[in-house]
This record gives C-alpha cells, structure tokens and sequence, in this order.
C-alpha cells in the first residue's frame, strides 16, 4: 500500500515516514541557523577587532541575506527536479565550509565575503516548507508548515542565546582570547551542519511514496515548465512581498537586535544576546498559531480569508514595530519587540499556509520565489541600517509604516482564484505514484 501524506500531524509522535521527515527536517533548520546567523550577536566583538564603522557593519548585514535570494530561487527549482533530500543535503555541505571557514577573516573584506557566501544556508527554509508540504494532506499543511517552520526558525533566537555563551566558553578553557573567540565559536555550527547532512541523507525520504529516483512521479509532479508557472501567477508576487514585510524584517532583527541593545541600552554582549533570543524564542507557538488559525479561517472562507488574516497579520505587525522605534525606556522596547513578534511570526505561517494551494506544478519554484522575497525585503531594510544619516531607531520606525502598508495591500488582493491545475501538490492522490 502506497504510503499517504497524513491528515493530522501529531507533533509527538515520530512513526513513520511522514513524522520522521518532519522533525528532521525542522532540527536541521534550527541548526541552519546557527550557520546562517551564528555570528551576529558576536558582531561587537568583530567590530571591534576588525575596526570596523556603521556603513562597513551594514554592508555585512545585507551580504548576509543578499546570497539567499538566489539560493532560494535555485534550490526551489532543485527540489521540483532534483528532490528535497538531495537538496538538503547538498546544501548542508557547501554551506559548512564558510561557517568553519569565517574565523580566517582578518580584514573588512575578507568577512564580507565569507558573509556574503553563508548566505546560502538561508536556502534551507525553502527546502524545509517543500518537505513539509509533500507529507501532509491539505487540510493540515497550513499547520504542519508554520510549526516546522517557526520551530527551525527558534534557532535564530536561540543562537542569540548560545553563541556568545559558546564564544565565551572557549575563553574560560583557554583556548583563545576573549577577542579572538568568535572565531573558535564559529566551528562548532559548522560541523553541525556537517552532522545534519548525514542525518538527512539516511533518514529522509522525498515523499511519503519514496525518493524521487525510486518512483515514477505523474506528469502534474515533473517539474518541466514550474519556474515560469511561478513566476506568471500575481498570488506568488504578492506572498513575494508579504514575506519581505514579515520574515524580512525577522532575519534583519536577528541581524541587528543585539547590537542596537548594546548600543542603545548599554547592555552587556550576553545580556543583549539574551534580549535578541527572547524575540526569536516567540516561534515556539506564535509561526505555528498564524498557520493554525490561517487553515480554520480556509475552512471557512476559502483562501479570501487566508489572504484577509494575512494582512491583519502585517498590520498590526507594522503598528508594533513602529512602537518599538519609538521605546524610551529598555522595559517598554521589550514589551513592544514581543508584540510586534507575536504578529510577524504569524504572519511568517500564514503567508506558507497559502504558499501549497497555488500551484501543484510548481510548489517548489513557489516556495522558493516567496521565500527569496522574504531575504529581499531583509537587504532593503539593511541599506536603512547602514545609513550614516538615520539612527537604528528612525529605521525600525520606516520599516514599521513600509510593513503596514504591505499588510492593507494583501488584505485587498484576491488569493482565492484557482484553475483545476492550481491545487496543492498534496491533493495528488497517492496511487499517481507508482513504484519503478
């Protein structure tokens, strides 16, 4: 009997082809992470010893995002072809080496560049929403995407947390010097990302039938013709913005929340990384919340309504970052910082519960078109960040009205147009796949 995508995802629980994939798949984004930003709340220390001012520290946080933006566009092409769990893994080698490698900077330079190369890690989400979607019937895979998504995007806070703990410990066993300890710290994620591309290759499969070589997939799931399909239907451009305004604005925080803590608040490096996880600590439920309420209002009211939940989603993010820009005081940047997470992560699961249901041809070339609009929006809001002429505050504040208006242009668009081909690559019945 031909394996099925699942109906009801049971978070528990890691029988089955279908669980396994699932949770591996959200652990290796969590640590993809630690590669991608594993440096950023470790950037005073850089600053410091490379010398570096606001306009060089800015150039560094949009090369950071910069080479995602193509690596999502391929790798979404990669996993219509080529399958996800090749993908994964491909990924996870060629993306170590930089984050090893990272500690031999010892210029502006040399870091940007190896800044600008780990960007690719970044590609990993676009592979982790594909998986998610080719395991669940949709019905769920609002939910199965945003919990697997906001729980592998959980490392960006808790690398916040960790590396400067990380950093630190290799100063206390006298391994280096507190100056050079980012340097050290680096390696560890590396070899991670090493270890989770072992992991992904044995114990992953492309879909619930089998891995791509071992099937024949029907003519609706070969992947001739999916970039352009993609590119031709609105709904892929406007989830495009959408997640420029919600997980853009997430990897830019990721990026800067420890240094403006530090820089405006005057707290210590590992206070600050505390502050920056506590923003990332939110998807823990809040991701997973935007895609849970996100498939009952589609129960209801169609994708209308799941277009309509988005832009409330990104409204009322824009009003909370605006808040958060105009905080006085530590305590209320905090509470504002928390408020407007709770509505960006949401809006981070609402935009992929929607991602499946617009093209069963092309849901990779989907994913990773929206997913490379998200690290769009990320290098816009770091040209902000490097501006000499603008303080962090006065960026936090353009973003904040930039995001609401997004918000009030997706809560008008229409989403709920579909021909008979535009349904989720899980609505293929599972006897299209026959084993070779």
């Amino acid at each position: 009997m031909t394996a099925k995508p699942l109906s009801k995802l049971n978070i528990f629980s890691t029988s089955g082809i279908q669980m396994r994939t699932f949770h591996i798949t959200w652990v290796t984004f969590f640590f993809c992470f630690f590669g991608w930003f594993g440096i950023a709340p470790l950037m005073p220390l850089v600053r410091e010893q490379l010398g570096l001012d606001k306009e060089q520290v800015g150039n560094i946080i949009i090369a950071s995002v910069s080479a995602t933006i193509i690596a999502r566009l391929i790798i979404g092409k990669l996993c219509d072809s080529l399958g996800p769990r090749l993908s994964y893994t491909i990924l996870l080698l060629i993306g170590a080496v930089p984050v090893m490698c990272i500690g031999f900077s010892n210029s502006y330079e040399s870091f940007l560049l190896f800044r600008f190369i780990i960007g690719i890690i970044g590609a990993s989400f676009v592979i982790t929403q594909f998986h998610t979607s080719m395991m669940f019937a949709p019905s769920i895979v609002g939910t199965a995407n945003a919990v697997s998504g906001g729980w592998g995007n959980l490392g960006g806070g808790v690398t916040n947390l960790v590396m400067p703990l990380i950093a630190s410990g290799f100063v206390t066993l006298g391994f280096t010097t507190a100056a050079n300890s980012w340097r050290y710290a680096m390696i560890i994620p590396g070899l991670i990302l090493v270890i989770m591309a072992f992991i992904y290759y044995k114990y992953t499969k492309d879909t619930p039938a089998g891995n791509y070589k071992d099937i024949k997939r029907a003519a609706t799931q070969k992947s001739k013709g999916s970039f352009k399909l993609a590119l031709k239907d609105y709904r892929t451009w406007a989830l495009s913005f959408a997640y420029a305004a919600c997980f853009g604005i997430e990897i830019t925080v990721d990026n800067v929340a420890a240094t403006f803590f530090v820089d405006n608040f005057n707290a210590s490096l590992i206070m600050a990384g505390a502050l920056a996880a506590s923003f990332g600590l939110m998807n823990i439920f809040a991701r997973a919340l935007g895609g849970y309420f996100s498939d009952k209002v589609g129960k209801i009211h169609g994708l209308k309504g799941k277009g309509l939940l988005l832009g409330a989603f990104l409204i009322l993010e824009g009003v909370g970052i605006a808040l958060f820009a105009q905080a006085g005081t530590l305590t209320a940047a905090i509470i504002a910082m928390l408020f407007f997470a709770l509505f960006l992560k949401m809006a981070n699961g609402g935009t992929y519960s929607i991602v499946p249901f617009i093209n069963k041809k092309a849901i990779g070339s989907v994913s990773g078109i929206v997913g490379a609009g998200g690290n769009i929006g990320a290098m816009l809001a770091g040209f902000l960040f490097k501006a000499k002429s603008i303080t962090y505050a006065d960026a936090f504040l353009y973003l904040g009205i930039a995001v609401a208006i997004i918000g009030i242009l997706i809560a008008v668009i229409p989403f709920e147009t579909r021909s008979e081909e535009e349904t989720s690559v899980a609505d293929i019945n599972p006897a299209e796949l026959k084993t070779a």
